[in-house]
């Protein structure tokens, strides 16, 4: 079971974001406490070497440190001085005003005891960062765990209701053809049974949101799929003009994933046209992209058009084309979308 089947995307970002804010604290946190602790031992280094000379300078009996009688300089004594190439401290020499004691560590061994302090807390700090590493994500999936409970409930629920949604539409469907067979057609009947069409387009697309099977993929005449759709579309929106331009073209997809995509975008392109608008359906030159190309109101904020929830119109939840979205994700389609508000909108998928 891979990671992808254990977290769903809503689940991932979640848990992502509690371990990168948990874990870039506590590394802050331990960073911080890591860079005191080390400069400490640095300054404790110096003072350790300084108070060794400051003994030296008694008794002169130390063999880590070289021993020069010097010139009394312009330099303050008993006070540790870090030149570039050895550290050396001044003491007075008693009864003697013009010489001094010099006593001094050399830069190469000095860098070698920093090096040791660095490399024991480096070592002491990639240690405790395992098991911050490590607590941060048992702390993520404990806080992931009733978002995911609260996900598979809400889930439960929603099939629960789509399932229970086929009984009461049947019937509709069922009264409003013997309505039609006893009374003939009328707008009225006609406005149930697209009323009644566009529920089960919710209910396929809600199912198709849910469902996280394996898409079964297989080659597929283009065109006559596409037809297909058009005359079904041209049924439910006589006011609109569906044009197919495409033929001789073949896919490997899955079928009724790719057709509830194309019937999305088709039905979209239908709603938000304008009056005896158009929908054509054509192949770039590349004869790799499919466009759907309408005459309708346009869209404002194309790059937030596949966001859950977001529309620009009163009809609809703002879940199609999000669906639309998730189903290309899944059939490795690439789409985009340009489009001019008042002119149309064109939709590309990269096949």
């Amino acid at each position: 079971m891979g990671w992808d089947t254990l977290l769903n995307k809503v689940e991932r970002e979640s848990f992502l974001k509690s371990f990168t804010l948990f874990f870039i604290s506590l590394s802050l946190l331990i960073s911080a406490i890591y860079y005191e602790d080390y400069t400490k031992s640095i300054q404790k280094l110096d003072s350790t070497i300084f108070n060794e000379m400051k003994i030296c300078s008694f008794d002169l009996k130390c063999s880590k440190y070289k021993i020069d009688f010097v010139l009394t300089k312009r330099r303050e004594l008993y006070k540790l001085y870090k030149e570039k190439n050895d550290l050396a401290t001044y003491f007075p020499i008693p009864n003697a005003t013009k010489n001094s004691i010099e006593l001094s560590y050399t830069r190469i061994k000095y860098e070698q005891d920093i090096k040791e302090i660095q490399d024991k807390s480096l070592l002491s700090f990639f240690g405790i960062m395992l098991v911050v590493l490590l607590l941060s994500i048992l702390f993520s999936l404990y806080t992931l765990y009733p978002l995911k409970n609260a996900l598979r409930l809400t889930e439960e629920f929603v099939k629960d209701i789509l399932h229970d949604f086929n009984t009461p539409l049947s019937t509709l469907r069922l009264n409003a053809s013997m309505l039609e067979k006893e009374f003939g057609e009328s707008t009225k009947i006609t406005r149930i049974k697209k009323s009644v069409q566009t529920i089960l387009n919710l209910q396929t697309n809600l199912k198709a949101y849910l469902d996280k099977s394996v898409l079964q993929k297989e080659e597929l005449e283009l065109g006559e799929l596409l037809d297909e759709r058009v005359t079904f579309m041209q049924m439910n929106y006589e006011s609109i003009s569906f044009e197919n331009r495409v033929r001789g073209v073949k896919i490997f997809t899955n079928r009724d994933a790719f057709t509830r995509i194309v019937d999305n975008l088709l039905s979209n392109g239908a709603k938000y046209n304008k009056k005896d608008g158009s929908v054509e359906l054509f192949m770039k030159k590349d004869m790799k992209t499919l466009c759907i190309k309408d005459s309708g109101k346009g869209i404002k904020n194309p790059l937030k058009v596949f966001d859950r929830f977001y529309k620009e119109q009163e009809r609809g939840i703002g879940i199609g084309l999000h669906i639309v979205k998730k189903l290309c994700s899944e059939l490795g389609i690439e789409i985009r979308v340009e489009s001019q508000v008042d002119v149309g909108s064109t939709f590309f998928l990269k096949l």
